[in-house]
């Protein structure tokens, strides 16, 4: 038996931890994950915060990638032929959010408002190519930007997607009361059960639950899904605002490269009294969509990158206080 030193910092469950200030601004980044583990301005929370020696709750600021959301029982069809991923999301069966969600990046060139973290993707079934992923966050004026950025390091096409899992915060009042603003005119429709793609509708399917184009209170609403056809602004930003009665309140805006963003209330199957129930509303800007990896099997562009062998792609995305 070998006797193992200890480190000058004990490890915390989280992994390396991060923290980075800036006009006003705070925010924790655990190496798990690339994680956001907590975002404040002026001490106000604009994320549902977790612990640093606290294992992440399930996918809770965490940076998705190869893929974001899930790919329909593990399976895709790319470059001829089928792969077989692990099964991650067993209650439904399928394989969520990609590979890279508890693998602890590498830190680097940490100053007091930006740091870079990068890990690798390597070839494996299911996934067989390499990849490297970095990641950078940087606190501004605007607030806390997030970029990633992937190359592939392989001789064929990878599928390539990516998106964070953030869980917006808008003030001290319940979820519930808080008013939504979602420039999307399409939603991805999904099995009940499931939520297995089914085809793209008119927010106007079902207004009272998916039309959120004029801001309004969200109430009762239950939705986890997708949104596309997103109304930009004149530098193709598309941007969602989250606000308190106080009128207190949150935004995400996200760049070109993300055309979809996945909508959740953060229902827990246990329901009220369960921790994390509706605390906060996950808004999730996404490369592509649900499922994107089986492009062919849909009669709508999924928004899958086919990375070229060398190739680099990269996407951003901001979080506000309003």
């Amino acid at each position: 038996m070998t006797d193992v030193a200890p480190t000058e910092t004990p490890t915390v469950v989280s992994g390396t931890p991060v923290v980075l200030r800036a006009h006003g601004y705070e925010a924790a980044i655990a190496s798990v994950g690339a994680s956001l583990r907590s975002l404040t301005h002026e001490g106000r929370d604009l994320v549902v915060p977790f612990d640093a020696d606290e294992l992440r709750p399930a996918y809770r600021g965490t940076t998705l990638a190869p893929w974001p959301n899930r790919i329909v029982d593990g399976i895709h069809r790319f470059g001829g032929a089928e792969h077989q991923l692990a099964l991650t999301e067993p209650d439904r069966g399928h394989a969520l959010h990609g590979l890279l969600s508890w693998v602890s990046w590498n830190v680097s060139d940490a100053t007091a408002d930006a740091v870079t973290l990068t890990a690798a993707v390597p070839a494996q079934a299911g996934y067989p190519w390499w990849l490297v992923v970095s990641t950078t966050y940087r606190l501004g004026a605007d607030g806390l930007t997030q970029t990633v950025r992937a190359t592939n390091l392989a001789d064929t096409p990878a599928p390539w997607g990516t998106g964070p899992h953030p869980y917006l915060v808008a003030g001290s009042a319940p979820l519930d009361a808080w008013t939504l603003g979602l420039p999307a005119d399409t939603v991805l429709e999904v099995t009940p059960d499931r939520l297995a793609p089914v085809a793209l509708a008119s927010v106007t399917v079902d207004a009272e639950r998916f039309d959120f184009r004029a801001p309004r209170v969200l109430g009762a609403v239950e939705i986890d899904h997708a949104y596309t056809d997103l109304v930009r602004d004149a530098g193709s930003r598309a941007t969602v605002t989250l606000t308190d009665p106080s009128g207190t309140g949150v935004a995400m805006s996200w760049d070109a490269a993300c055309a979809w963003v996945q909508i959740h209330t953060a229902d827990l199957p246990a329901g009220p009294g369960t921790p994390g129930h509706r605390a906060g509303l996950a808004v999730e800007p996404m490369t592509c969509a649900p499922d994107a990896f089986n492009d062919d099997a849909y009669d709508f562009d999924t928004g899958v990158v086919a990375l070229a062998p060398g190739a680099s792609h990269e996407a951003s995305w901001t979080i506000s206080a309003l």
